[in-house]
């Protein structure tokens, strides 16, 4: 095996999944001695090439969990555009401090069905898209002092031979998450979108731009005709704070989480 390549490769909304990706692509390139190139699989316009690989790659592919899962309106991308045809794969999920549930073990399935060699795997504890009050600044400097120790400790996997494929924990075909509001009962939002502060918005667009569904009209920021999958890209990266989300079930459920989930996760690492 000649590897001649690192590759990271990510769906990031908010950008705390690139991050880590490229933190753990980088270190595994420097400590190979090879070359790294990255691919963001985020927007509506990078999602519509099929990137191919070879055995002569090494590829860490990464994405936020959505409920426990990979995140739906994207999956079928995965599923069609990532072709590994023999190379190494390293599946990275992020999660905003309550679980990863099923993400990593369907982000391992899909790319051992699209040909990758899933050498190891890791799960990283991220700020939450919907609360600061969630993991706020992470992943910290400790964070990417593990990932990097973790790309280390492939890199001698790599280097020792037959690297061998492997295991994680979950279920690639489980049941999404099912959100629940600050009264332990079920709650709904699908239909929530975006609202606009007319008074911040100047209508610069940065909202389109960012949008990975491309959902919002860019002749009129406040409208959002397209499926919004609330990955909060565009509240986290207006420029004047314009954006927000009010529908009543979200903010129950964001309320729920922070007052749940305050307790430091761990990351998880399978090698």
């Amino acid at each position: 095996m000649e590897l001649k390549k690192v590759w990271a490769v990510y769906y990031s909304a908010t950008g705390t999944t690139a991050k880590v990706v490229r933190t753990a692509a980088g270190t595994l390139a420097e400590r190979l001695g090879l070359p790294m190139e990255e691919r963001s699989f985020t927007r509506p316009g990078e999602r519509r090439e099929v990137l191919t690989f070879t055995a002569a790659d090494l590829v860490a592919v990464g994405s936020p969990t959505y409920a426990g899962r990979l995140p739906n309106k994207i999956l079928p991308d995965f599923q069609a555009k990532l072709q590994g045809n023999g190379a190494l794969a390293v599946p990275v999920v992020l999660f905003g401090n309550r679980s990863y549930d099923n993400s990593l073990a369907e982000l391992r399935a899909v790319l051992a069905a699209n040909g990758f060699l899933p050498v190891a795997a890791g799960a990283f504890v991220g700020r939450h898209a919907f609360t600061d009050e969630l993991a706020f600044g992470r992943p910290a400097w400790s964070d990417l002092a593990e990932i990097r120790d973790f790309a280390g400790r492939i890199t001698e996997k790599v280097l020792a031979g037959d690297p061998g494929t492997v295991q994680v924990p979950g279920d690639p075909a489980a049941p999404y998450y099912v959100p629940k509001g600050v009264d332990g009962e079920p709650v709904k939002f699908l239909k929530a979108r975006p609202r606009t502060d007319l008074g911040r918005c100047t209508n610069c667009g940065a909202c389109v731009r960012v949008c990975p569904m491309g959902a919002i009209d860019p002749a009129n920021v406040a409208e959002v005709p397209g499926t919004c999958i609330k990955c909060q890209s565009c509240v986290r990266k207006c420029t004047r704070g314009a954006k927000y989300f009010d529908d009543p079930a979200f903010l129950s459920h964001v309320a729920m989480l922070e007052r749940n989930f305050q307790e430091p996760k761990e990351n998880r690492l399978f090698i």
